[in-house]
């Protein structure tokens, strides 16, 4: 179970990772596209579009299919659930250890200000 969380992250963040498969998936949000669509709008070869494509595919985020001389690109099914909950478990761990921190100081400067006040 592990290692299919594993390697199901791996490929969301790596979709993920890359600013051009991020404008598709926004695009996409907006609309369904041709890769020739894609391709223009970002100022890519069909080549290069295909080959981002084929990557947000692998990851489930896009659905693409062929009528004729056309491929269509869609969102895909997938919707990172399980990404966003393991997120917020690493925010909340962050936020947590945060807070502490954010104590500590405070009451470092508690002592260093009744130090400065005990010597005068």
């Amino acid at each position: 179970m592990v290692q299919f969380y594993q390697a199901r992250f791996d490929a969301s963040f790596s979709a993920l990772s890359d600013a051009t498969r991020r404008g598709v998936l926004e695009q996409l949000g907006q609309s369904d596209a041709s890769i020739t669509e894609l391709a223009d709008r970002f100022h890519m070869t069909l080549t290069g579009m295909k080959k981002h494509v084929g990557v947000l595919e692998q990851a489930g985020f896009v659905v693409t299919q062929k009528v004729g001389r056309v491929r269509t690109c869609r969102l895909g099914p997938y919707r990172l659930e399980d990404e966003m909950t393991w997120i917020e478990n690493y925010r909340r761990l962050w936020a947590a250890r945060f807070d502490e921190l954010d104590q500590i100081v405070e009451e470092l400067k508690r002592k260093e200000k009744a130090d400065g006040r005990s010597s005068e």
